[in-house]
């Protein structure tokens, strides 16, 4: 299943939510340092509901480390500066989706190095500027579950739930 990168969060409910995606969607995170909060913080529980339990949850000192632990195959980066539609391109099950802090997004040095296999933008009308981060991540880890068949999802019932 495709892991999220979060490169220095900076807004507790935001990562909460995402952790409650993730955890929902099957889904590992990790948070590269420095964030702007505590994880033992109210806020961020309060938005991750208590799923902590239920995420794969790492924390890593910078980009590097992160590299070096994880190995990724491929990192497919989240950018307003990216040229293809998150839509138009084809997700592989052992995908890293990086995404930047919320005030300044990916570092344009990490998105011009080899580490980075793609940079991907979500479609927006012309007047806006970005996306909330944890809706960003929605999308992007929705689309790619979808194109990967969703895996681990509960079956739906034949009836559509009715």
């Amino acid at each position: 299943m495709i892991s999220i990168v979060l490169h220095q969060p900076e807004i507790p409910p935001n990562t909460g939510n995402i952790i409650r995606l993730c955890s929902n969607i099957g889904s590992s995170l990790h948070l590269i340092e420095p964030l702007g909060f505590a994880l033992d913080e109210k806020r961020l529980r309060r938005a991750g509901l208590d799923y902590h339990e239920f995420s794969k949850l790492s924390v890593h000192a910078n980009w590097e480390q992160f590299l070096a632990h994880c190995q990724p195959k491929r990192i497919v980066a989240f950018s307003t500066k990216g040229k293809l539609s998150h839509s138009d391109f084809q997700f592989q099950a052992d995908d890293f989706l990086l995404f930047g802090a919320e005030s300044a997004g990916i570092p344009e040095k990490m998105l011009v190095s080899d580490a980075i296999h793609a940079a991907l933008r979500l479609p927006m009308v012309a007047v806006s500027r970005s996306l909330n981060l944890s809706n960003s991540v929605a999308v992007a880890a929705y689309e790619a579950w979808r194109q990967l068949g969703y895996p681990g999802a509960m079956p739906t019932p034949a009836n559509g739930g009715h």
